[in-house]
This record gives structure tokens, C-alpha cells and sequence, in this order.
């Protein structure tokens, strides 16, 4: 193993101990080390023997555990403070809850300074940095040009030369977002510069990115920043802690300070005067108002101990992951479509060399980038992370919280990122691609128990679902089938889902079963809501929903619900409530406030049930706080919501020329998806239409390509369609995917418009049996039916109702057995 760290010997040393040290990783891929590092086995092992074999008591008393504390809180401030060569007579460590608690404590005290105080931050501060700004008399943005010109003694604005107002400046040693390192002297030359015989200028370092896998020097008191943040999460994966390091030179801001906590004062008066004596020995002590967290404290001390053990110094780790964060880097910008066009679209600079000739520290292992297909388009960032879960990398996607980085790297005008919002783009919606535009990145971070391996992994994932090594042409269709040329086609099988997200009711053969202007009669009229957030459960985190079986009951008139996974001893067999509308079993409005409930995004006014025995029921289950609620049809406001599934802009049924995206089915189209306004369809709780439609020859060709790939074929329940149709021949081929093109169906005596494809996320793989996940059938799905960057199965469609007095058109329903007439005349 060389001195370095970089080198293969370091990386094997890493992977001997990952195994004992990290279990965690074992089937996973953690490439998120920008958000937090992991914690080691021999950390929580040591901290453990810690806390077990010593008393540890509140600091803020003279008994001897309080007295054991208060030593052993000091001598770990001291530690830290030689961690980064910081002389404790020039600097002062003060603990904090994370680093945005440390930049809120410096605002704090230059809010309260009498003149107030201007503000500058660079372009790549973190949002924890750019909201000091509304605590400023003046603020602005600098970009590199803007930053080096006031560095050569331009005024940034003529309304920072007020004297007597102190200039607060802020940046990043390291951007979160592409990882960039900025230059650690521009404190130093800020004191030396022309502005600095105008108004006092202080620097807050946000040093959280950069001290994670880097060493950092604070042994020069005069060069160093005034303030200088950091969390220890994220350089040791635990404790939950963060630093603020203050240059004594500039503790006198704090004087300004009027807040104080318990432990910060000397004596505090109240009643017929009030006045207070702050602690003055020490600058920590009259800062940490309240109890310090204690235990974090102690548990950094194991932390710093076990992190030197497993993996010698922080030079090592600076030097381990730059030189895998350069194999990644040269891996993703290596990968090319088969028509030449790049795979990515990289942000970051090269770790080992950057760019910028003012910066001799390179980039962060951080590679921030977007994928984009054979024909530019760029690939959504959910339907990327969609993949990425399923296949087990843990990596973070959007705009990390750091706008100016972002509106950099993606050319984004504050004109056109507030378009954005009024077009209703929100942090974590899925709507990340507008006006052709991307709004966030990929961000792969590495950290210090990272690998080759790990590097490897990710680039053969991009590789085998990402790029395309054959791009088709544009060749006149083949696959548009009218219903006179398709084989004859019948309902398979008709399911409700009367819960949300749980077990369907599949209707019994001869049964003719109610259409609705919302979809199927009782179809995803109830959910499950998390007493907390309001939020409506899904499958996707809480699988065991797929156990949960409701039975619709029409001879006594209920909703009847079972479990068909392993009860536990406190475990209600089944519950029921009434299918009517009675109103007793409801929250009264008049009495509490209703709970806000949420569904894909869209607050709701539901109905809550109150019962405790139906609530218990569910909670106890899913082991998650959650009651029933109910979203009857006919609705209005709140209590009504509307389809969102529609064709694509750029595509149209029946459409005799195409341009096919890259998928393993010749001759295939794009399929319809939604993008235009039509007329609105009435929903319950289903995401996106009344009605989800598949068809069978479609599932058996998708499962002859999981099985040529080794994998095991799936069931149609899976999909979580409410009408199956297939054809009666034997020969069912020909029609796999033609649903694709259809524009109307008729089953029955009923006529259904196509709404569009299904949009497809990693639920699918599900086993409505067992609540097993696996990773198909999304990964062929993805390999096959991915188009414009997502990936469809399936049919959106809604009822047409007929225009005559007939019994049908007063009751329209449908039946298994049906026969299908596509795009009847």
C-alpha cells in the first residue's frame, strides 16, 4: 500500500475490510457520500463500550458524571481542533447541530449588529448559504468574474461602502453539487485587498464537502476564514453533529448577539430588572445555549479513533477517492452511442486536473451529469432513479440544494427557473424535464470505504441501460393493426382495487360489473393514510399492501378486509365497514379538524374513519401509523380529482411513418403517452385514469424476453390492470404491444376512449403473492419498452357513455368474456 492512498493496494485494502467493518454494503452500491458518509461496525462497537463502561451526566452541574462529561467534551473539542492544525489559541470550536445550524449562528449574531451588515456569496453556495441573504441590509451573488474583480479592489456596489456595516462573505471550499474546489486563500486576499480599508470584511467557509474526504489546514490563523462550518456526518457517517470554528480574531461579532440559552450566562436577573452577565472565558461557552448533545460528542471521539485505525489519514482518503473518482469521471465521458453521441453530459471538472488555472486543488470525487439518448433527448431524472433503486446504487438526483450551481451547469436564467415554477415544477416532482430543458443532475459522490468495484458497477449499469449500440432508423410502420386484421380479442379478466395500493378483488366470471363515469364500480375508492404527513401509502415502501385483501361483500352490504400474510398475535383476523355512504364511521369535521390528505402529489378531502379497530388493523400490519380513509365518487373541489393521462405531443395513433426509439421489438412504435389537453376525466385514487387496460399478448411476449434472459416470468397481477384482454387464437404474437396504436375499444356493448401508456415505476416488481420484490419485470421493461427516456406497460382509457335511453346506457357494464372490437367504425 503506498503512502499516497491511490493505488490499487490502498483500494484492496479497502475492499478486506469492507466486508466486517461495512455489512451494510453487502448487494449495495453507495455512491451518496455528498449526503453522508457510512458509519463503520468497529465505530458503533466502540462508541457502545463507551457509553456502557462510563457515566456520563449534564455538563451543567458538579456531580462527577457531569464532571466526567465536561472533561471529555473538552478534551474531544481540542482533538478536533488538531484535527485540522487549528491552534486552540487562535481558533474556538463550537458544536452544533449540523452545518446550517453554524452559518444560522453566524447570522445570527451579524443580524444583531446595530448598522446590520451587507452580504456576499458566491454562485455555488449551498441554499443553507444563499438564505443568509434575507437577513441582510444588502446581499449579492457573485459569479467568478464578479469575484475576481472585487478581489483586485473593485467595489461590489456602491452600496457596501457604508463604512461602519460589517461585509459577511460566503463560498463553498468545495461545491456539492460538481464537486469543484475554490481557492482557500481568498480570505487572505480579502484582508489584503482594496474593499478591506473601506468596512470590515468577514469570510464563512461552508468546508462540509471538502473536509469529508480531504485534509484541511487551518495551522495559519491569518489566512484562515473567520468561520468555518462543517458536518461530521458526512466525514464519519456518525455522530449526527456539526462544527463551527471561529477565528477569535473575529469572535467580537458575536458581542452583538442578544439570545442567550441555558449554560451561557453567568447570572440572569428577571422581574424588576432584567439584565444578564454572559460567560467570557471561553467563546463555546457563551454560544452553546442549552445542553450539548452529549453522547454525539463522546461518540465523536470513538469516531475520530476508528476512522485513522481503518484507514490511516485523511491524505489517504483524499488520494483514494480522487483517483476513483478520475476512473469514473474517464469511464462515464468515454461512452458514446453507436452514432457517436455522448451518453453523458458531464458537469464536473476532472478530479486530478481542473480546469480553472486559479485553482490548484482540482475537483472533489463528486461527478455530477445528465444521460441523454442516441438523438440528444435527455433521459428523466425519476425514471433514472426508478432504475437505479432497483438495481440497488444509492445516488441523488436534482438540484441537490444548490441553485446557482445548478443554473450554472444547465443554463438556466432566474427568468426561466421561475417559468419553471409557474409551470409547476416543485423540488422532488416528477415533471424534471421542461422546455426540452433539464432541471437538476446525477450526482455520484465517493467516500473513503468506496471501491473500484463500486466505480465499475455504476459504469456497466450506465452502459447496459443507457446507451444504445444500435440506433434505428426512421422506416414507414409496420405494426399499425386495425381491428379488422387483428385476431379475435376477448376480457380475460376484470379486478378492482377497492384499497389503494392493496390486494385486488378479481370479478367472479358472469358477473356484470358497473362502469363509471370515475372508472370500475368500486375501484381505488378507499386508501391508507400516514397519520403524520397526511400522505396516501403505496406499495413502493410499504410492500406488505400487496397482502391486504379486501373482498367487496354485496350480501352484507360491506368492504370486507383480510391479511393473507403471517398474523401476529395482536392481529384482527379481518375488519369491515359499510359500502354505503353512512356517515357514522367518519371523522365529524364540526368536532376536530380533518387530517389533509395527499395522493401523487394532489391534496385531497377524504373521508377518515375513526374506528380504532379498523385503524389497528392496518397500523399493526404494515407496522406503520395509518388510518382508512375514504374518496367517494361524485365529488366535488377537494373531494374530486381528474385523470392525467393523455397522448404525447409528438405522436399519434395509427401514424404510418416512425421514428422508433431504441427498444428490441422490430417494427415497433413509440407508444401514446400523455402530453395534450383533452377533456377532463373524473378519477378516484388512482394516479393517472379511470381505467388501466392490458393486453395478454403483450405480457407473453415480455415474459418470453425474461426467460431468454434467464429470469423467471411474471404474472399479470403485477401490472395491477383492471381489464385484461386477449386474443382466443393460439397464435397470440401478432397483436403483442398493438394497444400501442389503438384509438377505441368496444367491449361489450361499451365504448372506451385510449387515454395513453402507462407509465411504469419499479412497483411492478412486486409479487402481489408473496410482498417479495425483484428486479423484474422493470429491468426488461427498461431494456425494451423505454421510450423518451420512460417505460411503459399497459393502457390508460376511459368510459364513452352512449347517447341512447337504453339499459345499457343507463347501466353500462361489461363482463369477463366479452369480446373486444379495436377502433370499431
Amino acid at each position: 500500500m503506498t503512502d499516497g492512498g491511490g493505488s490499487t493496494a490502498y483500494n484492496s485494502h479497502i475492499e478486506g475490510l469492507r466486508q466486517n467493518e461495512f455489512p451494510m454494503l453487502r448487494d449495495e452500491v453507495y455512491l451518496d457520500h455528498g449526503g453522508t458518509t457510512l458509519y463503520a461496525r468497529s465505530l458503533v462497537d466502540k462508541f457502545a463500550a463507551d457509553m456502557t463502561s462510563n457515566l456520563f451526566g449534564n455538563p451543567h452541574s458538579a456531580s462527577s458524571s457531569s464532571q466526567t462529561s465536561t472533561s471529555r467534551i473538552e478534551d474531544i473539542r481540542l482533538r478536533v481542533l488538531q484535527f485540522f492544525n487549528a491552534d486552540p489559541s487562535e481558533f474556538d470550536l463550537i458544536f452544533v447541530a449540523n452545518a446550517t445550524a453554524g452559518i444560522k449562528l453566524v447570522t445570527e449574531a451579524f443580524r444583531c449588529s446595530p448598522p446590520g451588515f451587507n452580504y456576499l456569496y458566491h454562485q455555488a453556495c449551498h441554499t443553507s448559504l444563499v438564505g443568509v441573504r434575507e437577513e441582510a441590509t444588502n446581499s449579492i451573488c457573485l459569479d467568478d468574474a464578479a469575484m475576481s474583480e472585487w478581489l483586485g479592489g473593485d467595489s461590489p456596489s456602491p452600496e457596501f461602502n457604508h463604512h461602519d456595516r460589517p461585509v459577511l462573505f460566503a463560498y463553498p471550499a468545495q461545491s456539492n453539487m460538481d464537486g469543484f474546489r475554490f481557492p482557500l486563500d481568498w480570505s487572505e486576499k480579502l484582508r489584503k485587498s482594496k474593499s478591506a480599508s473601506n468596512y470590515s470584511i468577514f469570510t464563512l467557509l461552508d468546508a462540509a464537502a471538502l473536509v469529508a474526504t480531504s485534509p484541511m489546514d487551518l495551522s495559519k490563523s491569518e489566512t484562515a476564514p473567520d468561520f468555518t462550518v462543517l458536518s461530521f456526518y458526512k466525514m464519519f457517517g456518525f455522530p449526527d453533529l456539526g462544527g463551527l470554528i471561529v477565528r477569535r480574531r473575529a469572535a467580537s461579532i458575536f458581542q452583538s448577539r442578544k439570545y442567550f440559552g441555558g449554560g451561557t450566562v453567568d447570572m440572569v436577573v428577571c422581574l424588576r430588572e432584567q439584565w444578564h452577565a454572559p460567560k467570557t472565558q471561553a467563546l463555546h461557552e457563551s454560544l452553546e445555549d442549552g445542553t450539548l448533545p452529549v453522547h454525539s460528542i463522546i461518540a465523536l471521539d470513538s469516531a475520530l479513533d476508528v476512522h485513522r485505525q481503518l484507514f490511516k489519514s485523511m491524505n489517504h482518503v483524499s488520494f483514494h477517492t480522487s483517483f476513483l473518482s478520475q476512473r469514473l469521471h474517464d469511464g462515464l465521458a468515454a461512452l458514446r452511442h453507436s452514432n457517436g453521441h455522448p451518453v453523458c453530459v458531464i458537469y464536473s471538472q476532472q478530479p486530478l486536473a481542473s480546469k480553472r488555472p486559479e485553482s490548484s486543488s482540482g475537483n472533489g470525487p463528486v461527478v455530477a451529469f445528465n444521460l441523454q439518448n442516441h438523438l440528444g433527448g435527455w433521459v428523466s431524472l425519476v425514471e433514472f432513479e426508478k432504475l437505479a433503486v432497483l438495481k440497488r446504487f444509492h445516488v441523488r438526483t436534482g438540484g441537490l440544494c444548490n441553485p446557482g450551481g445548478i443554473a450554472r451547469s444547465l443554463g438556466l436564467e432566474p427568468w426561466e427557473m421561475k417559468r419553471n415554477f409557474s409551470a409547476g415544477f416543485r423540488c422532488g416532482t416528477d415533471n424534471d424535464i421542461i422546455s426540452g430543458r433539464p432541471t437538476g443532475v446525477i450526482r455520484v459522490s465517493l467516500g473513503a470505504m468506496s471501491t473500484i468495484s463500486d466505480v465499475d458497477k455504476f459504469i456497466a449499469f450506465i452502459v447496459e441501460f443507457y446507451r444504445t449500440e444500435n440506433v434505428p432508423k426512421c422506416t414507414p410502420s409496420t405494426s399499425t393493426l386495425t381491428h379488422q386484421n387483428l385476431p379475435n380479442m376477448c376480457v380475460k379478466s376484470i379486478t378492482v382495487f377497492p384499497i389503494k395500493s392493496c390486494g385486488g378483488f378479481r370479478i367472479p366470471a358472469g358477473i356484470m360489473w358497473e362502469v363509471k363515469a370515475e372508472g370500475l364500480a368500486w375501484d381505488r375508492e378507499w386508501c391508507l393514510v400516514h397519520r403524520g404527513t397526511g400522505q396516501a401509502l403505496s406499495q413502493k415502501r410499504h410492500p406488505r399492501m400487496a397482502l391486504i385483501q379486501p373482498i367487496i361483500d354485496f350480501s352484507k352490504g360491506q368492504l370486507r378486509v383480510a391479511y393473507r400474510g403471517p398474523l401476529l398475535k395482536q392481529n384482527t383476523p379481518e375488519i369491515s365497514v359499510p359500502l354505503s355512504a353512512n356517515p357514522g364511521p367518519f371523522q365529524a369535521s364540526a368536532t376536530s379538524k380533518p387530517l389533509a390528505s395527499r395522493v401523487c402529489g394532489e391534496e385531497i378531502s377524504a373521508q377518515i374513519y375513526t374506528s380504532n379497530k379498523v385503524n389497528d388493523f392496518f397500523t399493526t400490519i404494515l407496522g406503520v401509523p395509518c388510518v382508512l380513509a375514504r374518496f367517494p365518487p361524485g365529488g366535488s373541489g377537494k373531494s374530486m380529482r381528474h385523470a392525467k393521462a393523455h397522448l404525447q405531443k409528438y405522436q399519434k395513433v395509427n401514424r404510418k411513418l416512425q421514428c422508433k426509439m431504441p427498444c428490441q421489438f422490430p417494427g415497433m412504435d413509440t407508444p401514446p403517452d400523455s402530453d395534450s389537453e383533452t377533456e377532463r376525466q373524473r378519477i378516484l385514487l388512482s394516479n393517472e385514469s379511470p381505467i388501466l387496460m392490458m393486453n395478454l399478448s403483450s405480457l407473453e411476449a415480455l415474459n418470453r424476453q425474461i426467460t431468454d434472459r434467464g429470469g423467471k416470468a411474471v404474472s399479470s397481477e403485477v401490472f395491477r390492470a383492471n381489464i385484461v384482454v386477449g386474443s382466443s387464437d393460439a397464435e397470440p404474437q401478432s397483436s403483442a404491444y398493438s394497444e400501442d396504436h389503438w384509438s377505441s375499444l368496444r367491449i361489450g356493448q361499451q365504448d372506451f376512449k385510449m387515454l395513453g401508456s402507462c407509465r411504469r415505476c419499479h412497483m411492478v416488481c412486486i409479487d402481489q403473492e408473496t410482498a417479495e420484490k425483484s428486479e423484474e419485470p422493470f429491468v426488461t421493461l427498461a431494456k425494451t419498452r423505454r421510450f423518451d427516456g420512460k417505460v411503459f406497460f399497459g393502457t390508460h382509457m376511459c368510459h364513452i357513455p352512449a347517447q341512447s335511453g337504453t339499459k345499457e346506457a343507463q347501466f353500462p357494464t361489461i363482463t369477463v368474456g366479452d369480446k373486444v372490437l379495436i377502433d370499431p367504425m
